[in-house]
């Protein structure tokens, strides 16, 4: 078989590499989708009880659409919002369906090169297909050959840890029973009972978190007076961007998380501790957990904690490829300057496709979540951007894969990433450069009186 006769690989059959496989065959390219899990969407489907900030009309994919519309699928109302159940059974599940036998779950990617050349060879290196690893739910192995590859794997299985340097806190792993990484699903009886009158620590201030602590809230007002309590972690100060874009958010559902999440805290239900780089989580005498920060601090125990502090990119098994990534947020060093937390202010990253995620070794794209290595804030809709323009680029129709086809909304958040080191040293400068004035520092913290306000 030549080259040209290999199939484009794509790694991961979530929303992104679906998606990439409706846009390869309309390329008149031929994909294979190779899925860890058991079913297509597995990641989605973990989550299925979160319901998404973003509409139906902002997480189908047009070609994706026009793909599932001769099987007698129904476009779901586009101005409702799914939960990653809706969304995987009424559009994930069903678009795998018409992809047949293209998909392959159960099958895990650990290794990627090119044939005969390790990552250091340089010789016809560009000439040679790639070579694919996979281990299959049986434990047997195997070999798969590529004409390119598209690793649309997501982060879903490296969440971040606890500790304030990146690395696990001392003690976090020996808690793991008390640890979860994930927003609990708590209309399920025994999640509901593990935090039902429980104090539990909320680590992290994404949308993730937000959604935690309105959840913790709405449990401790139906569970009244039984001491359901939040503690909400935060490693920087509290700002006006702390709690997203609110009003100014173009999709309202994201501001209204942020929202939630201060009325949290305003209304009692959660503390905010600010400045708190978690060192060690160790225990009590009843086996409660003490957080203790990097400055020696200890706060009072805990019986859970939700650790929310987002994602990471699993790179190992693309080592044998020569990837140009940015230093700070794995992220291809094209696209990385538009991510990067440290810096964004207003607005959303521009569409983008090929050109931003190109690598040094040519045919290797990073989509979805994936291509935004641990910078947050990520669309579905950008996603699709990204995987019609690299389908494009790959079957050499440099124009379409050019063309910007998207239009993306705007958070409403400014002022980058927020505070760090100085909770208390901001202040508001209305006439100073940017985009809008620096965010005012809210009082909100153990012991402090509520943000003024409220919701």
């Amino acid at each position: 078989m030549t080259e040209q006769q290999l199939p484009v690989v794509v790694i991961g059959a979530g929303p992104a590499g679906l998606a990439a496989a409706v846009h390869l065959l309309e390329q008149g390219l031929e994909p294979l989708l190779l899925e860890a899990g058991e079913t297509a969407g597995s990641a989605v489907r973990d989550w299925s009880h979160v319901r998404l900030f973003s509409t139906w009309g902002e997480v189908t994919d047009p070609a994706a659409e026009k793909l599932l519309a001769p099987t007698g699928w129904v476009r779901p109302d586009a101005a409702t919002y799914p939960t990653g159940g809706d969304w995987h059974e009424r559009y994930l599940q069903p678009l795998a369906d018409v992809l047949g036998e293209r998909v392959r779950v159960g099958a895990t990617v650990t290794g990627v090169s090119r044939v005969g050349r390790d990552r250091i060879v340089d010789a016809d290196r560009e000439k040679q297909p790639f070579v694919l690893h996979i281990t299959t739910a049986d434990g047997s192995e195997e070999r798969i050959f590529a004409r390119a590859v598209i690793d649309a794997s997501g982060t879903w299985t490296t969440p971040s840890p606890a500790g304030g340097s990146g690395l696990a806190a001392l003690g976090e792993k020996a808690a793991a029973d008390r640890i979860t990484y994930r927003v609990p699903d708590l209309k399920d009886p025994a999640v509901r009972a593990r935090y039902a009158g429980k104090r539990t620590a909320v680590i992290g201030s994404g949308a993730s978190a937000f959604t935690a602590l309105a959840y913790l809230a709405d449990l401790a007002r139906a569970d009244d007076g039984t001491g359901t309590h939040g503690v909400w972690i935060l490693r920087r100060g509290i700002s006006g961007s702390t709690f997203g874009g609110g009003e100014a958010d173009q999709l309202p559902a994201r501001g209204a998380l942020g929202l939630a999440a201060k009325a949290a805290v305003d209304n009692g239900y959660a503390d905010a501790v600010t400045g708190f780089r978690t060192d060690t989580i160790d225990r009590d005498g009843d086996g409660r957990l003490i957080l203790v920060g990097e400055d020696g601090q200890r706060l009072d125990p805990v019986d859970e904690v939700i650790v929310l502090t987002g994602f990471r990119p699993d790179l190992t098994f693309l080592d044998e490829l020569r990837l140009g990534l940015d230093e700070r947020l794995q992220a291809p060093v094209e696209l990385a300057p538009l991510i990067d937390p440290n810096q964004h202010s207003c607005g959303t990253v521009y569409p983008h496709g090929h050109r931003e995620l190109s690598h040094p070794e040519q045919g290797i794209y990073l989509v979805g979540m994936k291509s935004y290595g641990r910078a947050p804030t990520f669309l579905a809709t950008t996603g699709y951007e990204q995987v019609r323009s690299v389908a494009a680029a790959i079957a050499g129709d440099i124009e379409a894969a050019d063309r910007v086809e998207l239009t993306l909304p705007e958070t409403g958040v400014c002022g980058g990433a927020g505070l760090f080191d100085e909770p208390d040293a901001t202040k508001n400068d209305s006439e100073g450069g940017g985009c809008c004035a620096t965010p005012t520092t809210l009082q909100i913290g153990i012991g402090a009186p509520p943000a003024s306000g409220g919701c």
